[in-house]
């Protein structure tokens, strides 16, 4: 995506937020995870996430039930996005199998803010690529928007006439537990060594 893209999908996420989003350092003797946080929620880390029904890479309707059955790395994105999206989706991948190799069992999950190109078994050749472990999921326009809002993305289509358009998205990726639902973000500048750290901290708290 080219760079003037990205700092405006930047610019509309903060915007979009009214400043949800925000670094401190987590705090709180009642928080479980206060130990492991880099960052925090405004109103708390229950703004963000919930239920969620898309189609996976066999065409099958899921919830996010059926999908986070362990920790989860979410990430939005799309199959025709130029180097952003598969440049994170990597990194993601590598943060999982540097916690496998610690004993930890973590999914990559992928799911398309594009769904008038990203069918499912274009999201499923995609995850495929980047890791054995990861899940591709894509939707109606309307089951992308409502798991987009879910997890406060940003993501909009730029105007073009014929399909090679490019969408300007957000870039965070989430860190679900079944159990306790959201608890992290990580921004993109984030490494997989450092991903993987926080992520471990967050399971052993759990």
């Amino acid at each position: 995506m080219p760079r003037l893209a990205l700092l405006s999908a930047s610019v509309a996420i903060v915007a979009l937020l009214g400043g949800v989003w925000y670094v401190t350092l987590g705090s709180g003797s009642d928080d479980p995870f206060a130990q492991c946080r880099s960052t925090a929620v405004a109103g708390g880390s229950g703004q963000i996430g919930g239920p969620f029904e898309l189609i996976n890479s066999d065409r099958e309707l899921v919830s996010d039930k059926d999908v986070i059955t362990e920790p989860s790395l979410i990430y939005f994105g799309y199959t025709f996005c130029p180097d952003v999206c598969p440049m994170d989706t990597v990194r993601n991948a590598d943060a999982v199998d540097v916690l496998a190799e610690q004993g930890y069992s973590v999914t990559p999950v992928f799911i398309s803010i594009d769904p008038e190109r990203d069918t499912p078994d274009a999201v499923g050749d995609f995850a495929s690529n980047i890791h054995d472990k990861m899940i591709g999921l894509t939707g109606s326009a309307e089951q992308v928007k409502a798991a987009s809002r879910a997890y406060k993305t940003y993501y909009k289509a730029q105007p073009a006439e014929d399909d090679y358009y490019l969408v300007d998205h957000s870039t965070f990726t989430y860190l679900v537990l079944p159990e306790a639902g959201f608890v992290e973000y990580f921004r993109r500048e984030v490494a997989p060594e450092a991903m993987a750290e926080t992520v471990a901290c967050f399971i052993d708290a759990s």
